[in-house]
């Protein structure tokens, strides 16, 4: 498959990760769609991601992901999956704290993110269960930790 998937930096002088590896992971996450997609990754600030939380989610400051599916046909071709947005701060800071390595925990990010796209999610113990197990493999075939131990 062909995805198409547009990166925006929209933050300065915060490390992230580079387009190479922000494709290889959203790509992984893909490895079964049956379609050409295209998506966005927008790595924001503090005080965008504050704001669109607040806005979206109805929860205070900042989060790490935030993902925004696309309402269009699914008629076109690529299609358009949607938006990820992450916000380079808190996911350097959260590796920091949980002892990860930032590669690890920005892989985990992007294909937690993508994954929403795919209408996957935790609101239940039992879809939490898929999820993550989802995560572990896509994580495991990028030679990167369970993010749950």
């Amino acid at each position: 498959m062909a995805h198409i998937i547009d990166i925006q930096l929209a933050v300065e002088e915060v490390d992230t990760p580079d387009n190479a590896q922000l494709s290889l992971w959203v790509n992984t996450a893909l490895e079964e769609a049956e379609n050409d997609i295209e998506l966005t990754i927008r790595i924001v600030d503090e005080v965008e991601a504050t704001q669109l939380n607040e806005q979206w989610s109805d929860k205070n400051g900042p989060t790490n992901v935030l993902s925004f599916p696309a309402e269009v046909e699914d008629k076109i071709e690529p299609k358009l999956l949607g938006d990820i947005v992450i916000c380079a701060h808190v996911v350097n800071r959260e590796a920091r704290e949980q002892d990860k390595t930032a590669e690890a925990h920005w892989a985990h990010m992007v294909i937690h993110g993508t994954l929403h796209l795919l209408g996957y999610d935790h609101i239940d113990d039992e879809d939490a269960e898929k999820m993550e197990a989802v995560e572990i493999d896509n994580l495991a075939r990028l030679e990167l930790d369970n993010p749950y131990n």
